[in-house]
C-alpha cells in the first residue's frame, strides 16, 4: 500500500513538472540526404511553455557514436574550444531564429566522412536530445564502354566489354542489357573501388560471343538519388570486316591496277603489231633483191644476144 503511494505521488510529481515548463525537440524522421561538397542543414526545432532568456539557452551539436562535438552555443554564444577539428569553420547555427525555437545546424562542404548520426541537444531549465541520420550522396558520371580487342574482329569471336563510371555514391546498381532488352548482368563482373575522396569508381566487365549488328547497354543506377544513367554500343557487320578507309583503299588499289593492266595489254598490242608489221616489209624487201638477183643474168644474157646480132 505505501509502495503503491510513493509510486502515484512520484507519477504526479513528473506530470506536474512537464505542465509547468515541458522542453520539446522536433527532428525529422527520415534521413537527410546531402549532396557531396555541397551545404545541408539539419533541421531541429524546440518548443517550451515558459518564456526563456537566450543567455539560459544551450545548444549542442555532437556526433551520436563517438560524442564529438560538432558545434556549441552557450550564454549567447558560440563555444569553439571544443569542437572537432574536421568541423571548424564549417558550422554555424540561425542566431537571430533561437528565440524562436530554432536550432538547426548548417554544415558546410559535406564530405562522406559527416555520414551518420547527429544528435541535437537543447537545454534551458530542462534538456532533451535527439538524433538526426545524414546521409552523403553524389551522382555518377556518365558511363562510357571499352571493346576489347577493337579490331580485326569477326562473327564467333569472344570480346570483352568494360562499362566505367565514377565519381558517385554510395555504391551503384550495375546493369547489362542485350540489343532485344533481356538482362544479361548475370554473366558480368563488377568492382567498385573508393577513392581519396571516399567517392567510388564502377568498372563492369561482360565477356560475349561476338554477333553481327549485335547491342550492348550498361546502366549505372544510384539507388539514393533515384538516378541512373546508360550507355549502349552497336557493333556492325561493317566494323567486323574492314574499317571504311580500309575499304577504299583496296578500291583505289583495285582500279589503279586494273588501268595498270590495260595500259600495258595495249602497249603490247602496239608493239606485237609494230613487230609484224617491220617482219612483213623485211620479207618484202628480201624478195625484191632475189627477184633483182634473178632478173640482173636474164638481162645481162639478152644485152649479149643484141650485141652479137649487131655483129653480124
Amino acid at each position: 500500500m505505501q509502495t503503491a503511494i510513493l509510486s502515484a505521488c512520484f507519477a504526479l510529481h513528473l506530470l506536474l513538472g512537464h505542465c509547468r515548463g515541458a522542453l520539446e525537440i522536433q527532428v525529422p524522421e527520415v534521413p537527410v540526404v546531402a549532396i557531396f561538397g555541397e551545404d545541408v542543414i539539419l533541421n531541429c526545432s524546440f518548443t517550451t511553455d515558459t518564456n526563456f532568456s537566450l543567455f539560459d539557452l544551450s545548444v549542442i551539436w555532437h556526433l551520436t557514436e563517438t560524442r564529438k562535438v560538432v558545434h556549441s552555443y552557450s550564454h549567447q554564444q558560440d563555444l569553439q574550444a571544443d569542437q572537432a577539428d574536421s568541423f571548424a569553420n564549417r558550422t554555424e547555427l540561425f542566431l537571430e531564429e533561437l528565440g524562436k525555437g530554432n536550432a538547426s545546424l548548417l554544415l558546410r562542404h559535406v564530405k562522406i566522412e559527416d555520414e551518420g548520426s547527429f544528435t541535437c541537444f537543447v537545454r534551458i531549465k530542462d534538456h532533451m536530445n535527439a538524433p538526426i541520420m545524414l546521409q552523403l550522396a553524389a551522382s555518377y558520371s556518365k558511363p562510357n564502354l571499352h571493346l576489347e580487342p577493337n579490331k580485326n574482329l569477326k562473327p564467333g569471336d569472344k570480346v570483352v566489354i568494360t562499362c566505367h563510371s565514377s565519381g558517385g555514391y554510395p555504391q551503384a546498381t550495375v546493369q547489362w542489357h542485350d540489343g532485344k532488352g533481356s538482362n544479361i548482368t548475370e554473366n558480368v563482373t563488377t568492382s567498385q573501388v573508393a577513392n581519396e575522396e571516399g567517392l567510388f569508381d564502377v568498372s563492369s566487365m561482360i565477356r560475349v560471343m561476338l554477333e553481327p549488328n549485335s547491342t550492348y547497354s550498361c546502366m549505372v543506377r544510384n539507388e539514393l538519388l533515384d538516378e541512373e544513367s546508360q550507355a549502349s554500343a552497336t557493333i556492325t557487320g561493317q566494323h567486323l570486316q574492314f574499317p571504311a578507309v580500309a575499304v577504299w583503299l583496296t578500291i583505289g588499289l583495285s582500279v589503279c591496277l586494273l588501268g595498270l593492266l590495260a595500259a600495258l595489254g595495249f602497249v603490247c598490242r602496239r608493239k606485237i603489231r609494230q613487230s609484224c608489221e617491220e617482219s612483213v616489209a623485211e620479207d618484202g624487201e628480201e624478195e625484191e633483191a632475189e627477184a633483182r638477183t634473178v632478173m640482173k643474168p636474164l638481162e645481162n644474157a639478152e644485152d649479149k644476144e643484141a650485141e652479137e646480132d649487131v655483129l653480124e
